[in-house]
């Protein structure tokens, strides 16, 4: 059953890892999808897959720390596809990993601007296009670090995590009631270019309860459940996509 026939969704940090699985399974589900990331040549290689494979998509490569990229993806959702009914706010990045007293002013809003300004320029800007289409699903991509779990040297990336469930319920107390639905998504370890190598990955799976880490598609999954109409009564929640990560600490 394709459960986004009809919807247009963007999706930020779609040029690799979890971003990249979750365009592609949108596309399978129906969705004509606008993909934004800084890597424009990924992004291409991206919207071809997805043509071929009879999908519709479209390209805007840019920073997403920058609010004219985000107006930019609007654009693009309204000129080519008709509107916006669905928003996955997925770019992130590590940033500086030290203890916080190593960790530079520079550094730590590096952090926070792709993580969490990134997110709220992303919902700034969609909104408005959802509004005129009744009602939309955003998604914010986070992170049991920060959340369930703190991490030796990840103080920046959980704290800018953290903060994306205080994006999620001050946008359902403002438009929950016309049709605009917020979550998050706590990813747990996924076997991404982030991941590290094969020694970081094993260390990883070590902190899940199941004893591994996940597949890019089984996080895209969690973010198709929250974006589709199945998910309809939920909203200013967090999923847990985290193999048990919390459920075992």
């Amino acid at each position: 059953m394709a459960l986004l026939d009809g919807k247009v969704a963007v999706v930020t940090g779609a040029s690799s890892g979890i971003g990249r699985a979750m365009a592609l399974m949108f596309a399978a589900h129906g969705a004509a999808i606008v993909l934004t990331a800084r890597r424009e040549p990924l992004l291409h290689e991206l919207a071809d897959t997805i043509r071929q494979n009879g999908g519709r998509a479209e390209v805007v490569a840019g920073d997403v720390g920058r609010p004219g990229t985000h107006e930019q993806v609007i654009d693009a959702a309204i000129s080519k596809f008709g509107g916006l009914d669905i928003a996955i706010n997925n770019a992130g990045i590590v940033g500086a990993f030290k203890p916080l007293a190593e960790i530079t002013p520079e550094e730590w809003q590096a952090t926070l601007d792709t993580n969490l300004t990134a997110a709220f320029l992303g919902a700034r800007s969609q909104i408005p296009a959802m509004l005129d289409r009744g009602g939309g699903s955003i998604v914010f991509t986070s992170s049991f670090v920060g959340t369930s779990a703190g991490i030796p040297g990840m103080t920046a990336y959980g704290a800018s995590k953290a903060a994306l469930m205080g994006l999620v319920k001050g946008i359902t107390a403002d438009y929950a009631a016309q049709g605009i639905r917020a979550n998050a998504l706590l990813a747990g370890g996924t076997d991404t270019e982030a991941a590290g190598d094969q020694r970081a990955k094993d260390w990883a799976a070590g902190l899940h309860a199941m004893k591994r880490i996940a597949r890019p598609e089984e996080i895209a999954s969690s973010a198709l459940f929250l974006a589709s109409s199945m998910s309809s009564f939920v909203t200013g929640s967090a999923l847990y996509a985290d193999g048990g990560n919390a459920a075992v600490k």
